[in-house]
């Protein structure tokens, strides 16, 4: 396959001495690193995915690094995302990721987005960039990926990550085939747990992550074979890598717009309370209650051990959705008015709809919105 890049400008004596474990690879050497040098990558998220892959393309002398995150670092990233640090918690994820890359090597050109992908802005930033990688962690967003990528013939790099288990494919229009050739349709949102409800190994990401800016040095310098046609899947568990090919779909029809995907990507977030039909209540509403609602926490009880609403019932959110109903009507007893949280307000809804039919009709049951962290915002009750 061709060089995704020309060769930029000579290196300087500092560059050659950088990067020479790259000039002595016979397949990068000086040309190739000089494609590196004016490549242009956009990298969708800095989190589990996209920390390693920042890393790894900032170390490797990529001449301009953009990337799009809306999201700020909170303290649970931190055993993963290794970009950030504590010091960074609060900050938006893409100021804590430029000043991580700009430490790591301070000639680096990194631009910034502090937004969401979107079908507004999507265009127009993969007709500016050589290569995509998309590191989201919502089907919204990699479907919008994928055909905005086929729109405008930009090579994309695709990965996913769930607890022990993750996937990295590359996609090239007019090449192999794309995501909807091998996933023709956008699953549910709510279709896989999040990392936040079902966790995942802090160093699958670096796995996964390596093997996505591998395939970005490959394609940028025309080298290798690239997972085009071949989905890698990598188990942690079991220490196995395993290959699955797949080819164009035939009958598959090509994308000419965004309309579907831009639906997906205004549907409201995994799991909130406005997806599945679930009534809210507010922190002052609840304190304003008499008599005061029993509290019901959904977490799991380590997170109880950081900090917990006082006199709440701790019912984990895997046995209401193994015995529903049930098991609440047994932690609660005869209380007819209940208000279920958890850390946000995503598990709550969760727990609440996976219910919803068999609550008794005398029974009042709602979401606390913004959850234990609106709770302990509002600061007048403690929060033990």
């Amino acid at each position: 396959m061709r060089p995704l890049v020309d060769p930029g400008p000579e290196l300087t004596p500092a560059e050659i001495a950088r990067y020479s474990r790259h000039l002595s690879l016979p397949d990068v050497g000086v040309t190739g690193q000089r494609r590196l040098r004016t490549a242009k990558v956009l990298v969708i998220g800095a989190g589990g995915l996209g920390a390693p892959v920042l890393q790894y393309l900032g170390a490797a002398g990529i001449g301009q690094l953009t990337v799009i995150d809306d999201d700020v670092v909170d303290v649970s990233n931190l055993q993963r995302q290794i970009l950030h640090r504590d010091a960074d918690v609060g900050r938006p994820k893409v100021e804590s990721a430029r000043d991580a890359l700009l430490r790591l090597d301070p000639a680096l050109t990194v631009e910034t987005i502090a937004e969401r992908l979107s079908p507004d802005n999507a265009l127009e930033l993969f007709a500016g960039h050589d290569l995509v990688i998309d590191g989201a962690d919502n089907f919204a967003t990699r479907y919008l990926s994928n055909d905005v990528a086929e729109l405008t013939g930009t090579p994309l790099v695709w990965g996913t990550i769930f607890r022990f288990e993750g996937q990295v494919s590359t996609f090239f229009p007019g090449h192999g085939p794309m995501l909807r050739d091998l996933f023709p349709d956008i699953p549910d949102a709510d279709s896989v747990p999040s990392c936040a409800e079902g966790g995942v190994l802090g160093v699958l990401c670096g796995l996964v992550g390596s093997v996505m800016a591998a395939e970005a040095i490959k394609l940028i310098c025309g080298i290798g074979d690239p997972l085009l046609g071949r989905l890698l899947r990598v188990d942690a568990l079991s220490t196995t890598l395993t290959t699955l090919r797949f080819s164009p779909d035939p009958d598959r029809p090509a994308v000419t717009d965004l309309t579907e995907v831009a639906l997906a990507c205004a549907a409201p977030a995994v799991g909130s309370p406005a997806m599945v039909g679930v009534a809210e209540v507010t922190v002052d509403d609840v304190r304003a209650l008499t008599p005061s609602p029993v509290i019901v926490d959904v977490r799991e009880a380590w997170e109880r051990e950081l900090e917990a609403i006082p006199g709440s019932v701790h019912v984990p959110l895997a046995d209401v959705v193994d015995r529903g109903w049930q098991s609440l009507a047994e932690a609660v007893g005869p209380a007819t008015d209940i208000v279920v949280h958890c850390k946000s307000g995503v598990r709550s809804a969760r727990a609440i709809s996976a219910m919803s039919s068999e609550v008794p009709p005398d029974v009042r049951i709602r979401s606390l919105a913004g959850g234990i962290e609106a709770w302990a915002a509002a600061g007048s009750t403690p929060v033990r």
